[in-house]
């Protein structure tokens, strides 16, 4: 039994700081790099991608809608036309800095508003996972299985690989619950890591509302914003690996 362990990182902005990237790149197996809509800038593009070679870690595109101020977080009304060429771009952007660095663009990972419109809007789901098989067919794109997301991926024939999240909490009816209610963050690293263990080994995890969500997943994602994604990383590979569960990239 394995899995791989991602995050979403790269996400600061000229001199506005977010996450620990250099603490927290050692813990992981691939990572997510914001291409500059909803964070991220050519600098830090480049540094990002540079640590993560350093390092031996994975690096695919964590393409957003273009939302600076919000981080990536509010549902923009874009077409699917829109999103198409925004994720081709954003693809692109980070493309360049892995050419140079040597390293290939291990997969595509979309970012808040657009990822959770994706869950639900088999529209936009579609246009996203067009644009990564586009791009190239054999590069995988991460999603929420069990949702519109997955659908979408098969119906274009995109490769894809389904992912759950330790340090989120889930609704009954499998969608990441909204940020805005209560207790739909994770920030104990021991819980996080039970939850994690539980979500591999297990195959589902309790849900908010009540009940539990059947979970399959080939990775694990950690929140480079969260204040404890160091700890939450450290906690969670550590019990993965107590637990039997090789920590490797997907």
């Amino acid at each position: 039994m394995w899995v791989d362990l991602n995050a979403d990182a790269g996400e600061s902005f000229g001199a506005w700081r977010m996450g620990q990237d250099e603490a927290l790149f050692p813990l992981l197996t691939s990572v997510n790099l914001a291409c500059g809509f909803h964070a991220g800038d050519p600098r830090t593009m480049l540094r990002a991608v540079r640590l993560a070679k350093s390092h031996g870690v994975r690096v695919g595109a964590h393409p957003g809608f273009p939302d600076l101020v919000g981080f990536g977080r509010r549902d923009l009304d874009a077409s699917p036309e829109e999103v198409y060429a925004d994720v081709l771009y954003q693809i692109g952007a980070l493309a360049a800095f892995l050419r140079l660095e040597g390293m290939p663009l291990h997969h595509v990972k979309p970012h808040g508003a657009l990822y959770l419109r994706m869950a639900r809007d088999p529209e936009i789901a579609r246009a996203v996972a067009q644009a990564v098989k586009d791009y190239d067919p054999e590069l995988p794109l991460v999603l929420l299985g069990g949702t519109a997301m997955e659908e979408a991926a098969r119906a274009v024939g995109a490769r894809y690989v389904r992912e759950a999240f330790p340090d989120r909490a889930y609704l009954s009816n499998g969608q990441l619950a909204p940020r805005r209610m209560e207790g739909a963050l994770v920030h104990d690293p021991k819980r996080a890591a039970e939850r994690a263990v539980q979500m591999v080994v297990e195959g589902k995890v309790k849900a908010l509302d009540g009940g539990w969500v059947e979970v399959k997943a080939e990775t694990l994602c950690i929140h480079g914003d969260n204040p404890e994604s160091v700890a939450i990383a450290r906690a969670v590979r550590e019990a993965l690996l107590a637990a039997g569960v090789e920590v490797r990239p997907f």
